[in-house]
């Protein structure tokens, strides 16, 4: 009682004494120490870890992953989050926690619908969130912007002036954001016609414009027409697997009552009144669907649920464990995976998904899952088409939109005092990005070798 009395009426400390202690943080880890690379011949085994959790896997998914994954050197990035958890964890970090996203590459920025119907640009994938440095997802971020550089063919020079963009913009935001009053941080967001507007005139305008315009015609009721069809006066999921695998009762018994079960846990994590909403729809079909990269394998199911006048609505049950970064960053205090998952996206996310939730599987599948809905309006801006100047001003708009989430779960002003008023930390990040690009190439190619050696498991045929 003492402690939370002490905790409710203590002051707190001022922005000008938090800029003081990011200021000071930099005696321990001065900006130019993130320029460092690991050493690529001290012990790394990427195709190693990247095989350390096939046990958690569907076995019959992985040489989907793999192929997935060796598509290119930007796929293996994408899927690779576990690998530059562990390169990151033996090099120096600025100390200051956050709530990391964990996996913040230029994919996983996009658009989608706010609760009150507006596209929003922001983070959208927290599979891997958990408190840490700040500086990790800077990082990512930042090898990501070159890496997806080589593949679109952009120009060395290039690469880096976007690697330092983005975290130059990280800096200017997470300034910006000091000097703002506590409740306009916490409810600042970018929504996608602002966006739009403060990008006309430049390169990139067209690019934002068309992803909009897919982002709004993207709806669930899209998803619904792709993924099920009438059969004998019933909707049902179609059959296209691996992608897409039915589940039907007579196939496993109790099916049903196994979805009634986790469904009714589902609702218990919502707000009274999106459960009362999803009270409105009576359950019709389930279905196993393989979705992302680095995902692939772990269990991801799509229920499709029915109101009493036809309006169909897809959620989506997404396996959740313990994140990549736990075993460098400690546990995460949360036991749930799939809990984990939602608060660490109700954290860095200014709006997001109102039927977000968790729940643990049946005994037949006895995992954490967290819940969303599907395709609610989901769009990005296709990275394939940045060049020239679109790839600076598309990494400058991420380390942007990551320096606001940043804010909402950590300290503005101690970040800013660390980073300063010079391009230190912008050059050091760059520096840093190009030599984990290299790394990335080397540790693709390692996946390719071993999967045309036979050692990675692949898809039978030809």
């Amino acid at each position: 009682m003492a402690s939370a009395y002490r905790a409710f009426v203590q002051p707190r400390l001022s922005r000008q004494q938090r800029q003081e202690a990011g200021r000071s943080a930099r005696a321990s880890v001065p900006l130019e120490a993130h320029a460092a690379i690991d050493d690529p011949t001290d012990g790394r085994a990427p195709v190693a870890l990247l095989r350390a959790d096939e046990a958690s896997r569907q076995a019959h998914l992985l040489p989907v992953r793999y192929e997935r994954m060796a598509a290119s050197p930007f796929a293996f990035l994408r899927g690779s989050a576990a690998v530059m958890a562990d390169d990151l964890s033996r090099l120096p970090n600025s100390g200051i926690r956050v709530q990391l996203c964990g996996d913040a590459h230029l994919a996983n920025f996009g658009m989608f619908a706010s609760p009150d119907r507006r596209l929003v640009f922001d983070l959208n994938d927290f599979d891997e969130t958990l408190p840490g440095p700040f500086d990790w997802d800077v990082k990512r971020l930042a090898a990501s912007v070159v890496v997806a550089g080589r593949h679109v063919e952009a120009k060395p020079k290039r690469q880096r002036r976007a690697a330092a963009a983005a975290a130059q913009s990280y800096r200017a935001t997470m300034q910006r954001l000091s000097t703002m009053p506590t409740l306009d941080v916490w409810y600042a967001r970018v929504d996608v016609d602002d966006m739009v507007e403060r990008l006309r005139g430049t390169s990139l305008a067209s690019d934002a414009e068309r992803a909009g315009r897919s982002s709004a015609r993207n709806t669930g009721d899209v998803a619904v027409g792709k993924l099920t069809a009438v059969v004998d006066g019933q909707r049902r999921f179609r059959s296209h697997p691996p992608l897409l695998v039915p589940i039907r009762e007579d196939d496993v018994s109790g099916i049903t009552a196994d979805a009634a079960v986790v469904y009714q846990q589902y609702l218990s994590t919502l707000p009274a009144d999106r459960a009362a909403l999803l009270l409105r729809y009576s359950f019709i079909d389930l279905a196993h669907k393989v979705v992302g990269v680095g995902s692939v394998g772990t269990r991801a199911l799509v229920l499709l649920m029915e109101s009493g006048d036809g309006d169909a609505l897809i959620l989506q049950l997404k396996q959740a464990g313990a994140s990549v970064l736990e075993p460098y960053l400690g546990s995460s205090t949360v036991a749930h995976g799939g809990e984990r998952v939602v608060l660490g996206q109700r954290l860095l996310q200014a709006t997001g998904d109102p039927f977000l939730g968790w729940a643990r599987g049946s005994e037949r599948a006895p995992f954490d899952f967290y819940v969303r809905q599907l395709r609610d309006r989901k769009g990005a801006i296709d990275l394939e088409r940045l060049h020239g100047d679109d790839l600076v001003l598309y990494a400058r708009l991420c380390g942007a939109v990551l320096a606001r989430a940043h804010a909402r779960a950590g300290d503005a002003s101690t970040i800013s005092g660390y980073l300063g008023d010079t391009a230190t930390f912008d050059e050091a990040v760059a520096e840093f990005a190009v030599g984990y690009a290299d790394l990335t190439e080397t540790d693709h190619a390692d996946l390719v070798a071993a999967i045309a050696r036979g050692e990675i498991p692949r898809s039978e045929g030809p």
